[in-house]
């Protein structure tokens, strides 16, 4: 390898490092929607140019985690109610577009992929971790992304996704939901396996729709997430810099 060509890959890995790690922060509520991101703090604390930053912000208003407003700096983005059921409403139909071409599409070897995952959710299920089950639950829903065998769909599909990763993680939370979930991946896993395109779309696009209950509880975890971090406070300051 080059001098300029290891130089690129440790700039692209400076960039993805501050990416995940943000990421990281939206979807554990330690930067919560509303809250401004200052990139001088994010400089002295991954101990990089404002380069890297700069592009890892970039890429996370591109997916959508954040945003830029004019002469105000960068926000974690917020989300109002009536958007995020619209969102909402396509993931649940984008998953089942996913699950229905994976059960026609899986063949044995991505098969015994999507049963792994299975079983990773199940494992993490029994220890009640959010984190843990989160990403494994992550993983479940990647591979029959991939399994659809439409490059495009996926695209979308994971785009959306990450959009909504703070949303998807809260849900989490709610009292027995993981335990919910995997039932739930349960249901789309046996329906893919048995070839049920049809089945295998319901249970998908249901699994991810949030209606009544499961809404309003999310509403009022969406709340508590945001009401966290109060945008200039020295909690954030300190939620930056963690």
């Amino acid at each position: 390898m080059t001098r300029q060509s290891l130089s690129h890959s440790q700039s692209r890995s400076r960039v993805q490092h501050v990416r995940e790690q943000l990421e990281d922060d939206i979807v554990n509520g330690r930067l919560a929607p509303g809250v401004q991101v200052d990139v001088e703090q994010l400089v002295a604390r991954f101990a990089v140019s404002r380069t890297p930053v700069r592009e890892a912000l970039q890429q996370l208003e591109a997916s959508g985690l954040v945003e830029v407003l004019p002469k105000r700096g960068t926000y974690v983005a917020k989300v109002g109610i009536a958007e995020l059921i619209q969102m909402f409403e396509v993931m649940a139909e984008l998953e089942a577009m996913c699950a229905r071409l994976a059960a026609r599409r899986a063949d044995p070897g991505v098969m015994a992929e999507i049963e792994t995952a299975l079983h990773q959710c199940e494992q993490e299920a029994t220890s009640s971790d959010v984190n843990q089950y989160y990403y494994a639950n992550e993983q479940f829903h990647q591979i029959i992304y991939q399994a659809c065998g439409n490059p495009f769909l996926v695209q979308q599909t994971t785009a959306l996704k990450n959009r909504l990763k703070p949303y998807r993680r809260l849900q989490l939370q709610m009292r027995n939901r993981i335990h919910q979930s995997l039932s739930e991946h349960q249901a789309i896993v046996q329906a893919i396996r048995q070839g049920d395109s049809e089945a295998a779309a319901t249970t998908a696009r249901d699994h991810v729709l949030i209606q009544g209950q499961r809404f309003t509880d999310l509403m009022s975890m969406t709340d508590r997430s945001q009401a966290r971090v109060p945008v200039g406070s020295t909690t954030e300051t300190a939620a930056l810099q963690a």
